[in-house]
């Protein structure tokens, strides 16, 4: 399987490649060359696996056994899995009324994350001691992704990760949950702004080729190919769970409604459609509403501001998974993405052609979800079933509650779940309702705090290279036997 890139100017490159780059040299995203045609007989037996099956099927289908072999892969992803909280990985409950919520949330930081960078630092450590390298991870993160990453690596010989997290925009627990974890590899910046500006310093180092090659760094974020590889997985997982019966023909459509920030989830449920999957995407945000504005209307430019919600990790102007998506619905057409791409890159704005639009709301709806909604959405499900959704869950959940209040249920419905009330106890106080918070989240208050400030006016590309670069001389310093 090779992987080329959305812009159609870098060379093509295997999984590794791909796991390690980040962006392509051209600036696009790493896409696979061809998508796999999934047959009935395929789904079928797909459907009677567990989901770490599922995850292991796709992995092998994407990564190919001459890079890791089978046997390997089913270990690494057993590994990735060992710490969760549930024993199916994933959980779907049923609750009243035809609502189906798939809890992703069951990894040791609550969140849909783990799943995928569980997976994903295996792969990583897999490739790592077979090369006898080493890497110096960066992540941006609005909440969710920097925790998941620093549970995923901490402790690891071969890799050390710095992590730019926007104080004070974060839930508390959030925060704790990075800033708590004080093993040497770990790195944590709290930077004096939203999730937008602090990916500024982390553009500006990764743009600048030579400083990368020299010190080894990638990045976590969901423009890795390996993280959207994984959230594949629970589009699958849901189809089957939520399918009526796969005997009728054709195969019988399900509605997937997923929260969305980066827009990760939704190009890996774009990919599954395109691969024979039946399914119908919703797409779910909160206030800052790019991608419903371009589902809708064709227009995907950036606001003024960032509005804080209550959906904090959705807090979101630049959702860069949507190359991916642009690149599916306009038939694999790289000259197409990379003018788009150029084109929202210079103006940061970008109206799409007619014909692209019509495409795109083929493949997806969205419904923009505002803070009241998402209170009323908590409140509800908890009067109905006794059961507490975190506020992104809400911004499904809010989809699903106004389909059927209308009467437009024809179709079976699953809800992705992204991530545990218990992270949230802000917002279910503000729903009217009380916080359930685990015994682990509570112990977070006591523990000993590490983050470095990076406040504004100072200059943070300085500060972030200055960092690597002091990495780089405790690595030489330390003189690492090269087995480790």
């Amino acid at each position: 399987m090779w992987y080329i890139s959305t812009r159609g100017m870098a060379p093509r490159v295997n999984f590794e490649g791909a796991l390690f780059s980040g962006y392509a040299p051209d600036g696009g995203l790493y896409i696979p060359e061809e998508l796999p045609q999934l047959d009935r007989e395929t789904l079928c037996h797909w459907s009677t696996l567990s989901y770490p099956s599922l995850v292991k099927e796709l992995c092998a289908l994407f990564i190919g056994p001459e890079l890791i072999p089978r046997d390997d892969l089913s270990g690494l992803i057993d590994q990735a899995f060992s710490r969760f909280h549930h024993k199916e990985v994933v959980h779907l409950c049923r609750l009243k009324n035809g609502l189906n919520v798939l809890e992703l949330w069951h990894g040791v930081t609550y969140a849909f994350k783990d799943l995928s960078l569980s997976c994903t630092a295996q792969f990583l450590q897999y490739f790592l001691q077979k090369r006898k390298r080493h890497v110096t991870i960066v992540v941006g993160t609005a909440g969710d992704t920097g925790s998941a990453a620093i549970e995923s690596v901490q402790g690891a010989k071969n890799m050390d990760i710095i992590v730019l997290l926007p104080k004070g925009r974060c839930s508390k627990i959030q925060e704790l949950q990075m800033t708590t974890v004080l093993k040497d590899n770990v790195h944590v910046f709290g930077v004096e702004g939203n999730s937008d500006e602090l990916d500024e310093p982390i553009k500006a180092v990764f743009a600048d080729v030579a400083f990368v090659q020299k010190h080894n760094l990638m990045s976590l974020n969901s423009i890795n190919w390996s993280r959207v590889l994984v959230q594949m997985a629970h589009h699958f997982f849901a189809y089957f769970q939520c399918a009526p019966s796969l005997d009728t023909h054709p195969l019988p459509p399900v509605e997937i409604v997923v929260p969305t920030g980066a827009g990760g989830n939704v190009a890996a449920g774009c990919i599954a459609q395109k691969m024979g999957l039946p399914i119908l995407l919703t797409v779910a945000v909160n206030h800052n509403d790019i991608i419903h504005r371009t589902v809708q209307w064709g227009d995907f430019s950036v606001s003024e501001t960032v509005k804080p919600t209550l959906a904090s990790a959705m807090d979101i102007q630049v959702p860069y998974n949507m190359e991916r998506i642009f690149w599916l619905v306009s038939g694999f057409n790289n000259q197409v993405t990379r003018a788009l791409m150029e084109q929202f890159e210079r103006n940061q704005s970008l109206h799409l052609p007619k014909e692209l639009h019509n495409k795109l709301v083929e493949a997806v709806t969205s419904q923009s979800v505002s803070d009241e909604a998402i209170t009323q959405t908590m409140g509800r499900c908890w009067e109905e079933n006794q059961y507490l959704l975190c506020p992104h869950s809400a911004t499904a959940v809010s989809c699903h509650y106004q389909q059927t209040d209308s009467g437009q249920s024809s179709v079976p419905r699953c809800c992705l779940a992204p991530a545990s009330a218990a992270k949230f106890p802000e917002a279910i106080l503000a729903a009217g309702l009380t916080p359930q918070t685990p015994t682990e989240i509570l112990a977070l208050e006591h523990k000993e705090t590490r983050c470095t400030p990076m406040q504004r006016g100072e200059d943070w590309i300085q500060m972030l290279r200055d960092t690597i670069e002091g990495l780089s001389q405790r690595r030489k310093g330390h003189a690492v036997n090269p087995s480790e």
